[in-house]
């Protein structure tokens, strides 16, 4: 038989070198390996969000990693648009380039040339594209969920990768603010599932900001105004302050500001207060008469373990919410960003031409998620369990009878290997040790003859002789 010609072995990829040394692999900053442990916790995490937007009947679907750059660009504003991906086009694209267009040096000129595509900087924009494209064949209002990974071309930091996972979950084609009460609820159901106490949802409402914007006599500067706003809690009042100077906005619009920087008090005195700033603008008191009915329902409906908070800063950033805005803060003590946050979008599907279909939606932080809860230690013991028992390989024979115990035993559920190699007992009982696996169980010439099994508990030394059906209940 003639080899394929092509046919290259591992042997003979080149190893690439500098210095005479072999270079080692790695990976691109912002982005990890995951081990078994690590993939287990993530796993438990995302189930458990998983089961939670089942039971509140939201229906999965999912998208491709990258959508075409239209799709993305200008959903985001300009700082997100930044953030975004692109996807460099197959063959041999630097021939759309003029030399004019060369000699320009401009990115804003060149890329639209040499990428039409780019990877996905959230879970939203795809799904509104989604809605759209298949509107013919949804059923109105739909509720759908999301767990897949996004990319953002963002600066690493702890709690902030370029590839990460988001957990969705929204609304389309319904405008009752009982989907706002759902939401809010869901956030709670799933944090009291994780055990995880304490977390805050603030709540806003783009509305307040607007009406605040048009009370500064800031209403063209909105973005500019809610971009500032939104860092309060990261750089301070004053820097704030002077970052809506560097936009334009005048200082008696700042100082107008003022009750705002010193807002407090549980829900009720913040609007009340909210009431007297926003007094002369319809918008406002539209967004404050909003925030009141989903406060008044949660009130009624009681929370388990979360805390629902006003925070008229709040503002997210992102041009497409139009109502309210939610963010999810970990408990006192746990110093990590949001790990959750959303809002309602009334007019995000009418940019791809499906207009008054409003929605409103939430996704969960699965990475900060997951720092918080190795920080207080809220992962339970049995998730990172894998092999309950290991069968020691002491020769073929054995070997064959202990996997027939193994077949049967993995037909009960339990998880059981058999060591694939009748090395020294020592290095067999290592193994064991290493993986945490709690059982071994001994097949030798004797065990063979009496068809008997000897079960030894790794963590006590205690070892018993029995037969196939006790040592399943045991291991059961």
């Amino acid at each position: 038989m003639t080899e394929h010609k092509n046919k290259v072995s591992f042997k003979e990829i080149p190893t690439f070198v500098g210095n005479n040394m072999a270079q080692k692999p790695s990976i691109p900053k912002g982005t990890r390996d995951f081990n078994a442990t690590e993939v287990a916790k993530r796993s438990y995490i995302m189930e458990t969000i998983k089961t939670q937007f089942q039971v509140f009947g939201f229906q999965p679907i999912e998208t491709p990693s990258f959508e075409n750059s239209n799709t993305l660009m200008g959903k985001y504003g300009d700082e997100g648009d930044r953030l975004i991906f692109k996807i460099l086009n197959s063959g041999e694209f630097l021939k759309k380039i003029s030399d004019a267009d060369y000699a320009e040096k401009s990115e804003r000129l060149m890329t639209p040339k040499i990428s039409e595509k780019a990877l996905r900087y959230d879970l939203t924009v795809p799904f509104a594209r989604y809605v759209v494209q298949h509107q013919n064949e949804i059923e109105f209002p739909f509720k759908r969920y999301q767990i897949q990974p996004v990319w953002r071309a963002d600066r690493p930091q702890k709690g902030r990768f370029r590839e990460f996972f988001q957990c969705d979950a929204d609304v389309v084609g319904s405008k009752s603010l009982f989907q706002e009460v759902e939401f809010v609820q869901l956030y709670d159901a799933v944090f009291s599932a994780l055990k995880l106490e304490g977390v805050t949802i603030k709540i806003n409402n783009r509305k307040i900001l607007s009406g605040i914007a048009e009370v500064i006599g800031a209403q063209d500067k909105l973005i500019d105004f809610t971009v500032a706003l939104d860092k309060l809690d990261k750089i301070g009042e004053e820097k704030v302050k002077d970052e809506m100077r560097s936009k334009g906005i005048s200082e008696d619009g700042i100082s107008k500001l003022q009750p705002l920087f010193t807002l407090k008090g549980d829900f009720g005195n913040q609007i009340a207060s909210l009431k007297s700033i926003l007094s002369a603008s319809e918008i406002g008191l539209k967004g404050i008469e909003e925030l009141e009915f989903i406060n008044t329902a949660i009130s009624n409906l009681k929370l388990k373990t979360a805390t629902l908070q006003l925070d008229v800063t709040l503002a997210r950033g992102l041009n497409y919410y139009t109502g309210a805005i939610f963010e999810v803060s970990a408990p006192k003590g746990v110093k990590m960003g949001s790990i959750g946050g959303g809002g309602r979008y009334d007019d995000l599907t009418g940019i791809f031409g499906l207009k008054d279909m409003s929605g409103v939606g939430i996704s969960f932080g699965l990475d900060r998620i997951y720092l918080v809860l190795e920080e207080i230690e809220l992962f339970p013991a049995t998730i990172t369990e894998s092999t309950k028992v290991l069968f020691i390989n002491f020769g073929d024979k054995e070997a064959m009878a202990c996997l027939q115990a193994v077949t049967k035993l993995r037909q009960e559920g339990v998880k059981a290997e058999l060591y694939p190699d009748p090395a020294k007992m020592k290095k067999q009982m290592n193994y064991a040790n290493r993986r945490q696996i709690p059982f071994v169980v001994l097949v030798g010439e004797e065990e063979l003859n009496s068809g008997a099994f000897t079960l030894k508990n790794m963590t006590s030394g205690e070892q018993h002789k029995v037969a196939f059906e006790a040592l399943l209940d045991l291991l059961k």
